[in-house]
């Protein structure tokens, strides 16, 4: 299924009933005074969050959304049945944005939360609300109100709690195939990634964590080279970011400590939030560099003069991934407690 992560789409509520104008018709009772019923009220609509959908390619075809009407009211006092509500499944990390306005209407990251994004319209009054002593036998009756009408913006950005950031062909897919069951295309050759790809990895019985794989970003990409910086959204709600380099580049290609640096320039021309979020260095292909792998690693972790955590692995190998994943777990558990003692 194609990753899709933008869409408009057009929702409407339910319209309202009209109320009914009747009166009572039964022998032997020639005054029955009114009795028409209330109409109906209309269906509103709903965003329902889904565990399962991990993209928004279902909106690409079915665009336009419309709640029942309610019905109208009717003689005997007979109040028209309301509209259904139409529920809306929609991926966890969506986020819905008013079209003409701009207003951020809400988002949805729960599985099962609902967001009402368009309210039914009500019923009208039948003439039996309008009886008095003074006007026993009412005429008068109310429309039902309209439902909403909204054009939406539906953005989703994927909840990961760790995100791999880094140059085409670092290895971030080796990296998320090694430590997860996700499968994403692997291939020697740039930008074999298209789409973010998501993996639960396992650290122990109880304890996982969500990593987030994004296409890779290259120099200009804040100016729309490459992929550009379309899919950098999805990790701003990640808690660590992984900055995968190749430690042993292709011939012909920018050092790696050089890549490194463009990497980060252009997270800060994206986002200088996201550029100060907790960041770790991994040095990734150590196994292509033989005995000269430690020396390497040094010579880029100071020509980056890094103050972080830094990770020498191959993940390809699997080798210095265990600890590298454990220590994530270990982090994320530290600031989950962090928040929780901030939020009290």
């Amino acid at each position: 299924m194609k990753f899709v992560d933008e869409v408009t789409v057009r929702v409407q509520a339910g319209n309202g009933g009209n109320g009914c104008a009747s009166f009572r018709r039964e022998k032997y009772i020639p005054r029955g005074g009114p009795d028409g019923g209330d109409g109906g009220d209309g269906g509103n609509v709903f965003l329902v969050g889904r565990a399962g959908l991990n993209t928004l390619a279902d909106f690409r075809v079915a665009r336009r959304f419309r709640a029942g009407n309610g019905q109208p009211g009717m003689g005997r006092n007979c109040t028209g049945k309301s509209g259904a509500d139409l529920l809306i499944d929609v991926p966890l990390g969506t986020r819905i944005t008013e079209d003409e306005t701009g207003e951020v209407l809400g988002e949805v990251t729960a599985d099962g939360e609902r967001l009402l994004v368009a309210a039914a319209g009500y019923g009208g009054k039948g003439n039996t609300r309008f009886k008095s002593s003074t006007n026993q036998a009412p005429r008068k009756t109310t429309p039902g109100t309209p439902g909403e009408k909204r054009v939406l913006q539906l953005e989703l950005t994927v909840l990961a709690d760790v995100g791999l950031l880094g140059l085409p062909n670092a290895g971030k897919s080796t990296l998320i195939s090694a430590v997860s069951a996700a499968r994403p295309k692997v291939a020697d050759y740039p930008f074999t990634t298209l789409y973010p790809n998501l993996g639960v990895v396992a650290v122990e019985t109880h304890r996982s964590f969500v990593m987030a794989d994004i296409p890779g970003l290259i120099e200009g990409a804040a100016d729309g080279a490459g992929l550009g910086t379309r899919f950098l959204k999805h990790l701003s709600r990640t808690n660590i970011l992984l900055h995968i380099v190749d430690a042993a580049p292709p011939p012909g290609t920018d050092d790696a400590a050089a890549g490194a640096r463009s990497i980060v320039a252009e997270l800060e021309r994206f986002s200088p939030e996201l550029a100060r979020r907790e960041r770790w260095l991994v040095l990734n292909k150590l196994d292509l560099l033989g005995d000269a792998a430690d020396t390497e690693a040094e010579r880029i972790v100071s020509a980056l003069n890094w103050q972080g955590r830094v990770y020498r692995i191959s993940a390809l190998r699997r080798e210095g991934t265990r600890q590298l994943v454990g220590d994530i777990m270990t982090r994320l558990e530290d600031i989950a407690r962090e928040s929780a003692v901030d939020s009290d």
